[in-house]
């Protein structure tokens, strides 16, 4: 069946290769930044917006997805400065010059760098959004319903959702540079 399917594929040559890489690497990096900008300035937001109330579990849960998320966030600058290999290889792919163009396996290995670096990203990310999400329940799971709250740990607190938000904006811009990666990867295999 998929030799079947692979019959109908076109066969990459490089020149359709190289427009095609020169089309979705930009696309893919403006993506990643901005994602990647809105997840550091909601994790900003909320790490200075902290009050210095004593640490309760609950906090000390959602300081460990904060820490999660800015390690995501520096494995997303590594991947957006990979991303300037990747302009690199565009130019020589693009050169007239045909002794310049970077063969196969160079492009395939810069490739899946990139991919492994987007899959730890997105595994720092999920877990940071697990965390959160989840010390988010506890604090709505230990409020009574319909009673007044007098204990300020409890309250779900708009920085809490900010950190939510972060770490799925997080996990977005990781899925773009994968998604990236992977489809180029595919495209260049068959």
């Amino acid at each position: 069946m998929t030799n079947d399917l692979n019959s109908y594929l076109p066969v990459p040559t490089k020149q359709k290769f190289a427009a095609t890489f020169h089309i979705v690497r930009p696309i893919s990096f403006w993506l990643q930044l901005a994602l990647g900008a809105i997840s550091s300035l909601a994790l900003l937001l909320a790490i200075f917006s902290r009050n210095l109330t004593p640490q309760t579990t609950t906090n000390s849960v959602m300081a460990f997805g904060v820490f999660l998320g800015t390690m995501g966030i520096l494995v997303l600058c590594f991947r957006l400065y990979w991303v300037n290999r990747y302009r690199r290889l565009d130019k020589l792919l693009q050169s007239p010059n045909r002794e310049l163009h970077p063969s196969k396996q160079d492009v395939i290995q810069v490739l899946q760098i990139g991919l492994i670096v987007s899959a730890i990203g997105l595994l720092l990310a999920f877990l940071a959004a697990e965390v959160t999400v989840i010390a988010v329940l506890s604090k709505t799971l230990a409020l009574p319903q319909g009673v007044a709250v007098y204990r300020p740990e409890n309250v779900i607190r708009s920085l809490d959702i900010f950190v939510v938000l972060a770490n799925v904006n997080l996990i977005g811009a990781h899925f773009v540079g994968g998604a990236t990666s992977l489809g180029l990867l595919n495209w260049l295999d068959q």
